[in-house]
């Protein structure tokens, strides 16, 4: 029973012995294991390259919308400053514009409309200004399989107009 217990727990010789003999092992069958190394890069990157791919659409799609949601509210802002739809379209659009151009290359492309049908006539009338704004990202530089080229985020923001300014054009009031 003795023997028994030291063959079941061996000593220190007894270990190195099996570190030994492992080591021994392995260098004898390693001529097998030739390949495996690249063999699992290629297993890990088909995985990780499509994922990586998904992120990065992720990214891109945020920065889209979030480009799209202040290019509308600066041009929802500063078309209810204006004194009239005509000015509010043009103020509003060049808004858009200037905030598109800081944000470079987040859209491809972009649409803006700018709706002053609730802008009042008359002070007193409450008012207000819709700006939409798509913005176009590309996805298809991507290469990730499953993705469209491209996808539209729209982004629409509202401005209420100062009922108190006069909106006529000849300055004057009621």
């Amino acid at each position: 029973m003795t023997a028994e217990r030291i063959h079941a727990s061996p000593g220190q010789h007894g270990l190195a012995r099996r570190i030994q003999d492992v080591v021994t092992d392995r260098a004898t069958h390693r001529g097998g294991d030739r390949g495996s190394y690249t063999l699992e890069a290629i297993v890990c990157l088909t995985v990780l390259v499509p994922i990586l791919g998904i992120i990065a659409a992720f990214g891109l799609a945020g920065l889209g919308d979030s480009t799209a949601a202040n290019a509308a509210a600066a041009a929802a802002r500063a078309a209810s400053e204006s004194d009239d739809p005509d000015t509010a379209q043009t103020r509003g659009r060049q808004a858009a514009l200037d905030s598109l151009g800081q944000a470079q290359r987040a859209c491809a492309s972009s649409d803006i409309v700018v709706d002053t049908s609730g802008f009042p006539a008359d002070p007193g009338q409450p008012g207000s200004v819709t700006v939409r704004v798509d913005c176009t990202i590309p996805l298809a530089k991507l290469a990730v399989p499953g993705l469209p080229g491209t996808k539209t985020l729209t982004a629409t923001r509202h401005s209420a107009v100062d009922r108190y300014v006069d909106r006529t054009g000849d300055g004057g009031g009621p």
